[in-house]
């Protein structure tokens, strides 16, 4: 029986979410690395997005997390590297101070 594998399988949206992941991790990094309220555009910026980008770094592991398994565990999956991204920024985040 043949099933349809082109939500999972599709590069593009691997792609997608792997950039997706290193740009919420660049903001965390960003955000912890830099003074961003030295500038009010800066730190307002900072403040309109911290937002959406907390719910992207909770929602993305779990959205990589279902398509590496529908994917059946494969180790060359950019899902993987998504989660590890996203994972690796959470435990920055926690064990930073």
């Amino acid at each position: 029986m043949k099933t349809n594998l082109a939500t999972y399988n599709n590069p593009i949206i691997s792609i997608l979410i792997l950039i997706m992941s290193i740009l919420v991790s660049g903001f965390w990094w960003l955000g912890q690395v830099i003074n961003v309220y030295r500038f009010a555009l800066v730190g307002a910026i900072y403040e309109i997005l911290w937002l959406p980008v907390l719910a992207m770094l909770f929602i993305l592991p779990i959205i990589s997390l279902i398509l590496w398994v529908k994917g059946k565990f494969n180790l060359g999956s950019l899902y993987l590297y998504s989660i590890l991204i996203v994972v690796a920024t959470i435990l920055f985040m926690i064990f930073n101070k």
